[in-house]
């Protein structure tokens, strides 16, 4: 029965602490914007072609489509 009393408890402490750390996200400002992530996706981009640093070091050539 012991065991009972520490797993409630254990429990309730688990969702004070999970309550606290909402809490504190939502007051600063985690949860505000939730639109732009769905629509991020659909924005064009400008892509940097540049090597990266290995295939710099290394001279691997890289394919580049020509339309």
């Amino acid at each position: 029965m012991d065991i009972l009393y520490l797993m409630i408890l254990c429990s309730v402490l688990l969702a004070v602490v999970f309550l606290i750390i909402f809490i504190v996200s939502a007051r600063s400002g985690q949860f505000e914007d939730d639109e732009s992530p769905a629509v991020r996706i659909l924005l064009d981009s400008e892509i940097i072609k540049e090597k990266p640093e290995t295939e710099k070091k290394l001279d691997i050539p890289t394919e580049e489509k020509s339309d």
